[in-house]
C-alpha cells in the first residue's frame, strides 16, 4: 500500500540528485537552451584547488563553530534559568521564543536596519558609548560578528526549548537526595543535571548544526558575502557560482560537496548517540 508513494518520493527526490551529479561532470550551458557538455572531472578538479572555495569553507566553519556554540551555551543557562523560576516561567517563555518565529529574511532586514549607520539604533548606540564608529555591516571584522550575532538571537530560543523539555525529565529525587547531602548547586549541574540531558544536549546540537551548515538568508540580506568575501561562506559561494556566473556543472560540484560535508557530520553526531547510549 505504501509502494506507489515511495515509488513517487523516490521519483521526487532520485531523479534531480542523479541529475546533480551528472551536471558536476559537464560545463553546462543555457545559451540556447540547455545543453551538457562532458567535461570529466575538470569541475572536481577546480573544486580542490580553487583558493575562494577554500577561503569559503574556512570562513563556513568559522561561522559555524560560533553560531552554533554560543546558541548551546546560551541556550542551555537560559533553559536552566527559566526552569528554575517559581513564577513566570511561561510568560518568560513565550517572550523567549519570539525571535524563533520570525523569518530569516525579516531578521536580515531588521539587522540591516538597526545596524545602519546613519539611522540605525545600534549603530548609534555602539558610537554613543565609543565602542565602534562606522560601518558595522562594511568592516571586514565587525560584519561576521554581526552576522554570527543576528543568527544566535535567532535560534538560541529553540536551543533553550529544546534543553527546557530535558530538563522536565531529570529526576527530581536524585536532586533532592542529593541537596540533603549537602550538594551545591554547581554540583548538581555538573554531576546529575547535564549528564542527564546530554542526549537532548546533542539533540539540539545536531539540529542547529545541520541548518548551520546551509545558512543562507541572513548574510544574502545583509552583506551579501562581503565586505571583501569575510562573510561569503560555502552556501553564498554557490548560489554566486550558480546564479551569478552560470557555472552550473562547477555549482552542482560544490553544492554535492556540501551534501557530503553534512552526511559527515550527521555520522559523527550517529557515532555520539551510539557511544552514549552503550555507556548509559
Amino acid at each position: 500500500m505504501m509502494s506507489p508513494a515511495l515509488i513517487l518520493l523516490a521519483v521526487i527526490s532520485l531523479i534531480p540528485f542523479f541529475s546533480i551529479i551528472w551536471m558536476s561532470f559537464n560545463d553546462v550551458s543555457l545559451m540556447g537552451g540547455l545543453s551538457f557538455d562532458f567535461s570529466g572531472l575538470e569541475n572536481w578538479q577546480r573544486l580542490f584547488t580553487d583558493p575562494d572555495i577554500r577561503s569559503s569553507w574556512i570562513t563556513s566553519l568559522i561561522y559555524f563553530v560560533a553560531t552554533v556554540g554560543l546558541e548551546m551555551i546560551l541556550g542551555t543557562l537560559i533553559a536552566l534559568l527559566v526552569h528554575s523560576l517559581v513564577r513566570g516561567g511561561n510568560l518568560v517563555l513565550s517572550l523567549l521564543l519570539i525571535p524563533m518565529f520570525i523569518a530569516p529574511v525579516i531578521v536580515g532586514l531588521l539587522g540591516r536596519f538597526m545596524l545602519d549607520p546613519s539611522h540605525g539604533l545600534y549603530a548609534w548606540l555602539l558610537q554613543t558609548i565609543g565602542l565602534f564608529n562606522g560601518n558595522i555591516l562594511g568592516n571586514v571584522g565587525s560584519a561576521m560578528v554581526a552576522v554570527v550575532l543576528m543568527d544566535v538571537w535567532e535560534w538560541t530560543p529553540l536551543v533553550a526549548l529544546i534543553v527546557l523539555a530535558g530538563l522536565a525529565s531529570v529526576p527530581g529525587d536524585i536532586i533532592e537526595a542529593a541537596e540533603m547531602d549537602g550538594a551545591r548547586y554547581p554540583q548538581l549541574l555538573i554531576h546529575i543535571i547535564l549528564p542527564s540531558i546530554s542526549g537532548i544536549l546533542l539533540v539540539a546540537l545536531l539540529i542547529r548544526a545541520m541548518d548551520a551548515i546551509r545558512f543562507f538568508a541572513i548574510i544574502f540580506i545583509t552583506t551579501q558575502g562581503g565586505p571583501a568575501d569575510s562573510t561569503k561562506i560555502i552556501p553564498i559561494r554557490l548560489y554566486d557560482i550558480a546564479f551569478r556566473f552560470f557555472d552550473l556543472g562547477y555549482a552542482a560540484a560544490v553544492g554535492i560537496s556540501m551534501l557530503v560535508f553534512s552526511i559527515l557530520v550527521a555520522i559523527a553526531f550517529v557515532r555520539l548517540f551510539k557511544r552514549q547510549e552503550t555507556t548509559s
